[in-house]
């Protein structure tokens, strides 16, 4: 097991470090002067990558020691599925805003805790799966990807599930608008619930893209084609999911 195929850069890792921290310091300033306290899990799962990114760069001038490699990975693994708890929180508020409620296909006292439960589990297979890579048994690794994958996977169902049902509550209020969503269009992109919704879009894409990565990345293994290249971290990981954060600093909720 070699923990990396090239030669990491720590000049990338440094910008990551920079770009975690300014969305995270200004997403926590937000929290706190519009007191939307349900964001406040998305605000920990980009601490997590601060976190993450400040251990590959260790990781990048200790190449042979496992903790700079396993803090990275296991804080970058876990961190999307704290993004998506907030995010889930978004839909059902929203709906709640709109007075939309009759348009929803989950009955709502139901939505947000069904998405949220499932994505306790799923950070708790992904959480178990690193467990057992941090666990300094080689023999463990093997299997610590593989539950890692099926958490993956299990993420990937249920975020493209709830896709479906933020997407069949959109279509339902274009046809049949409440007074109230008439009303909050008028308000500017920023401040739009359209726009929101929208920003909902993209993150949730992003997630499931770079989920996808990742099991991908983990199927193949240590010596798979995308393990080979830190390109392919950096631009469907890393990146993908300071993208999926920052477009909530424009469009908070």
């Amino acid at each position: 097991f070699v923990f990396f195929r090239y030669e990491p850069s720590l000049a990338a890792a440094i910008v990551f470090v920079i770009l975690y921290f300014i969305t995270g310091a200004y997403h926590t300033y937000q929290i706190i002067k519009t007191k939307t306290w349900y964001f406040i899990p998305l605000v920990v799962g980009v601490i997590f990558q601060f976190g993450g990114h400040i251990a590959r760069c260790f990781a990048t001038q200790n190449v042979n020691e496992l903790n700079p490699y396993l803090v990275n990975t296991l804080l970058c693994i876990v961190a999307p599925v704290l993004y998506a708890a907030s995010i889930y929180m978004i839909l059902g508020r929203l709906i709640i805003r709109l007075r939309a409620a009759h348009h929803s296909i989950i009955p709502l006292r139901f939505l947000t805790k069904i998405f949220v439960v499932g994505d306790v589990i799923s950070f708790m297979i992904q959480g178990g799966g690193s467990g057992l890579m941090s666990s300094g048994d080689p023999k463990n690794t093997p299997l610590g990807e593989k539950i890692i994958v099926a958490g993956l996977f299990f993420q990937i169902v249920l975020f493209g599930f709830f896709v479906i049902v933020a997407w069949n509550f959109h279509v339902k209020i274009n046809r049949a608008p409440t007074a109230t969503s008439l009303e909050l269009e008028k308000l500017p992109s920023r401040q739009n619930w359209r726009m929101l919704l929208m920003a909902l879009y993209v993150s949730s894409a992003l997630i499931l893209i770079r989920s996808l990565f990742r099991a991908i990345e983990f199927i193949e293994g240590n010596e798979g084609y995308l393990m080979r290249s830190e390109g392919w971290l950096y631009g469907f990981d890393s990146a993908l999911m300071w993208i999926a954060v920052v477009v909530f600093n424009v469009w908070h909720p």
